[in-house]
């Protein structure tokens, strides 16, 4: 996919004088992302920063950071437009904007540390729901539905493997995809990646033409976290054994599963309630039955879902079973009662 054609699909699917939100961490990716945003036409956006208070002062320095980004593009923008990620040129809009654009800047504040204690998840499950709960708030907030995020072709290859390992089945490799739909509380939120078919070579070049600057975080070559172990680990071990670069084939791999998984999708019962029905959970067949139960269980925060869990979930449907309670991970459990599958 060409940066060009990725734009101008872009724009006709969202087009360009509408109001979107855009999470902006900082980094590279969303600051590029932000970036060329900006040199399509898109004038309305509300950037969205969430300090997840892990870094002390760097995290509050991030938030900083991206509040001036926002001022900049308000003040500058209007003198010179960037232009779009993987042109050569080098060349800026011959034509100057005759209409001011309108950014906003939206920051919250969540103690990740703390709540992923007090959820019982993972650092990084915590910060990732802290902050679709935040972007869900500003969605309400500024009666805005959609959001651009910065994933890019890596992050895909990168979740797909991940899922794979993990047992998660084809709905798990889907992984990231470029347009989808979340449900967080009562907002309906759609979340877009722009950049899914650039990989991080290709965003990295664009920066460095443009001296963008960002913010470093030193956490992403802390191998503790496991998406970190793949990236910098695992991925290259393997193009090592296998002698060739194997992340193309990887990404057509989720992008087919994605396709698929957006049809099956449709097929499942809601997964918003808080309790499953036993009875429509048998009359599925087993195929739905663990896509049904493996959406559910997201939708309820569970962390840590694979295979072993689904099936152990699945097991309290069997109408001979003894056992009404299962575990799940973090000291959670999923338990039967009355008909109905409820997690404690």
């Amino acid at each position: 996919m060409k940066p060009l054609d990725i734009g101008s699909r872009l724009s006709r699917d969202f087009p360009v004088d509408g109001h979107y939100l855009i999470g902006v961490s900082g980094g590279r990716d969303s600051v590029a992302l932000l970036h060329w945003l900006v040199n399509l036409g898109y004038k309305k956006l509300i950037v969205c920063h969430l300090n997840h208070q892990l870094r002390g002062r760097s995290s509050d320095a991030d938030a900083r950071f991206v509040q001036k980004l926002v001022d900049r593009y308000n003040q500058e923008f209007v003198e010179q437009a960037p232009r779009h990620p993987g042109s050569r040129t080098g060349k800026r809009s011959a034509r100057p904007t005759t209409r001011r654009p309108d950014f906003h800047f939206e920051l919250g504040a969540v103690n990740v540390r703390a709540l992923a204690t007090k959820q019982k998840m993972s650092i990084e499950t915590a910060a990732r729901e802290a902050r679709y709960e935040f972007f869900a708030q500003t969605a309400r907030h500024r009666n805005c539905k959609t959001i651009f995020l910065g994933h890019h072709a890596d992050d895909l290859v990168e979740t797909f493997l991940i899922n794979l390992f993990r047992g998660a089945g084809t709905t798990g490799l889907s992984g990231v995809r470029e347009n989808s739909t979340r449900r967080i509380g009562d907002v309906n939120l759609t979340i877009v990646r722009p950049l899914l078919g650039l990989w991080r070579k290709e965003i990295d070049s664009y920066v460095r033409e443009h001296r963008i600057t960002f913010r470093e975080d030193a956490s992403n070559e802390n191998l503790n976290p496991l998406r970190n172990r793949f990236r910098h680990r695992i991925i290259p071990y393997l193009e090592k054994i296998f002698g060739r670069n194997i992340r193309p084939a990887i990404w057509r791999a989720a992008a087919i599963a994605g396709e698929e998984e957006d049809w099956i999708d449709r097929q499942l019962p809601d997964s918003t309630n808080a309790e499953l029905s036993v009875a429509k959970l048998r009359a599925l067949p087993v195929a739905l039955q663990r896509r049904a139960i493996l959406k559910w269980l997201r939708a309820q925060k569970v962390s840590e879902v694979g295979f072993d869990v689904i099936e152990r979930v699945r097991s309290l449907i069997d109408q001979h079973a003894r056992v009404a309670k299962v575990n799940l991970a973090r000291n959670r459990h999923a338990r039967r009662r009355a008909g109905k599958i409820f997690v404690e």
